[in-house]
């Protein structure tokens, strides 16, 4: 008996291909929730979910690690306590605030001048240089009382191992 080309082709590429226990497709990539301990949360949120090497972020407000309001009334106060938060949950999930590839600010009743209060806080976690692509929504309420803006972002962990800036005694972006 004498076995076909054709037969002896799919035995070979079903011998060769890598075992991947889901459904012929790759293997989904892991998920992990990252609610640190050491942080205020809003009730019913995540702080983040990384799947694979990319970390979705909710928003984050300007809570301090007691769960007070920083910067009642001060627009400006509350932007930095937030970005110093999303620095923080990057920071846990492996990332950098250049990794960020999407940022989006919430701003309850916002007004033009806040604009530039939100985007000095902003230049001020990412630098000058390739902002994050992104957008400012003015909004009427955020989930608290008192809350003034919140920042979520996308950010996709580029290196699993950074250089380290000597003179700046911190990882480069």
């Amino acid at each position: 008996m004498r076995t076909s080309p054709l037969v002896l082709l799919a035995a070979l590429a079903a011998s060769a291909a890598p075992s991947t226990g889901f459904r012929g497709g790759p293997e989904p990539a892991p998920t992990r929730y990252i609610n640190p301990g050491s942080m205020a949360a809003l009730p019913g949120f995540t702080h983040a979910v990384k799947v694979g090497q990319t970390v979705y972020i909710s928003g984050e407000v300007a809570l301090d690690s007691l769960g007070h309001l920083v910067g009642p009334g001060d627009v400006a106060a509350q932007a930095r306590q937030a970005f110093a938060n999303l620095a923080l949950v990057l920071k846990i999930a492996g990332a950098v605030p250049a990794d960020v590839t999407k940022l989006t600010i919430y701003v309850v009743n916002a007004r033009p001048r806040d604009f530039e209060t939100v985007r000095q806080a902003e230049t001020e976690f990412f630098g000058e240089r390739n902002p994050p692509a992104g957008v400012v929504v003015g909004v009427q309420a955020l989930p608290m009382d008192g809350l003034l803006i919140a920042v979520d972002a996308t950010a996709v962990v580029r290196a699993m191992f950074r250089p380290l800036d000597e003179r700046e005694g911190r990882y480069r972006p």
